[in-house]
């Protein structure tokens, strides 16, 4: 039987979501900001750019295990975490109970979301636009978003030929993938500049990214600073970066 591509997407993550349940103990809901915040390189700044969210409105959209939705509850922000995963969205919510964090939770398609216009101050998402139609979201996330409001996410991008091919043909820790997604490209790029003109984009590890194959911490830092410096002195080597972390906002137009 054919399936859509939203229900072989809920199936793949609610099948994903269904096998961390069997493994996880209570004690591994619990855990630090940091254990989040740390885990890859690009996470801390990127979330960081949604500013001062103390007391302000955030919607974490495929809101995945939760921890992203428990460090924003820990810094004030009222949040909700929507994702199309059932199972997933149960796993997020054992997850802020564990860590007394007030998050509420919604099953809900990002494509078609289920909140009023300027409903949020804030949007966050790890790994989420690539597995989206991306002008049907891109719509959407200015429908929700209030003016002046920030949107940040954090995406694999396609820009590096042989990132791709290896993420195509080698074996790696972690790699799960439904059969629709892939990374964003420049046209993506654009797709989501209709609704956002003034689309910010920074990427992120190139050396770093072969920590996915050596986890040894100094080496992982050492690839980390070089990172830095070659980005800082080539911008334009960022076409070839593993992840992009894109930062835009909602602005009135003139009157």
């Amino acid at each position: 039987m054919h399936r859509t591509r939203l229900e072989s997407e809920r199936l793949f993550h609610d099948e994903q979501a269904a096998q961390r349940a069997g493994a996880l103990r209570p004690c591994d809901y619990v855990f630090s900001d940091d254990a989040y915040l740390q885990h890859e390189s690009w996470i801390a700044p990127a979330l960081d750019l949604l500013g001062e969210v103390r007391g302000k409105r955030i919607l974490d959209l495929g809101c995945g295990h939760g921890m992203a939705s428990v460090v924003l509850a820990r810094r004030g922000a009222q949040v909700i975490g929507c994702d199309l995963s059932a199972g997933y969205v149960q796993e997020a919510s054992q997850r802020a109970k564990a860590n007394h964090a007030s998050v509420q939770h919604v099953v809900c398609d990002a494509e078609r979301l289920p909140f009023a216009d300027e409903a949020f101050d804030g949007i966050w998402g790890n790994a989420i636009l690539h597995h989206l139609d991306l002008e049907l979201a891109a719509a959407e996330l200015r429908r929700v978003l209030a003016p002046g409001g920030q949107a940040v996410f954090c995406e694999p991008w396609a820009g590096n030929r042989l990132l791709n091919w290896a993420r195509r043909e080698l074996p790696y820790p972690g790699k799960h993938r439904t059969a629709d997604e892939s990374p964003l490209t420049f046209a993506d790029l654009c797709r989501l500049k209709r609704s956002f003109p003034r689309l910010r984009v920074r990427g992120y590890q190139i050396l770093a990214m072969l920590g996915r194959l050596c986890r040894s911490s100094w080496l992982l830092a050492g690839l980390r600073w070089c990172d830095d410096w070659l980005l800082m002195k080539w911008p334009g080597w960022q076409r070839y970066c593993r992840y992009v972390v894109l930062h835009f906002a909602k602005f009135s137009p003139p009157s």
